[in-house]
């Protein structure tokens, strides 16, 4: 789940978006597929598409209406930038694509109340696979600390859970 101090380091389309950035939260992971297995997955995200995707131990307890898909399907496999994707942060809250390059990153932006947020997906092949580097950055944010403890340990286990999740579709 540790981004490298590289991957920290490295700079990342959206960067420049919302800059300075208050909060930064880098997650990382392996995948056991290679990106052109994984990207179809990741270009179906969201809610009222493909959903946020969990791993089955977990979506037991999920509503069944509510539970990610657990195949492709191809009407979620076309994103193009200006595209707005559903999230599950609130009725109206949304992700917009604001670049996308196939089998390597979609960046998606975003306002929350009066934070911008960019949130990008970067995918990298991998010994065995690939590697999935995920930024999220927040500008202005009102308390910073709460936002690092309380909406990194949100951060870190929503995205725990995608890393599984998604690791048993692509295997």
């Amino acid at each position: 789940m540790a981004p490298s101090p590289s991957e920290i380091a490295a700079r990342l389309p959206g960067d420049d978006l919302v800059a300075p950035a208050d909060v930064v939260m880098d997650r990382a992971f392996d995948l056991p597929a290679a990106p052109d297995v994984v990207w179809p997955w990741l270009v179906q995200l969201g809610k009222r598409r493909a959903g946020w995707y969990l791993p089955r131990s977990v979506e037991r307890l999920v509503p069944r209406g509510r539970r990610a898909l657990r195949h492709l399907e191809p009407r979620w496999q076309r994103l193009t930038v200006g595209d707005v994707v559903p999230d599950w942060g609130g009725r109206d809250a949304t992700f917009t694509v604001a670049a996308i390059e196939s089998e390597r990153l979609i960046l998606f932006t975003s306002t929350r109340g009066r934070t911008d947020l960019t949130w990008c997906l970067h995918l990298t092949p991998a010994p065995g696979g690939s590697r999935l580097h995920l930024r999220l950055r927040l500008a202005p944010v009102r308390h910073r600390r709460v936002a690092e403890v309380l909406g990194g340990g949100f951060d870190l286990l929503t995205v725990a859970g995608l890393a599984r999740g998604l690791a048993e579709r692509v295997a």
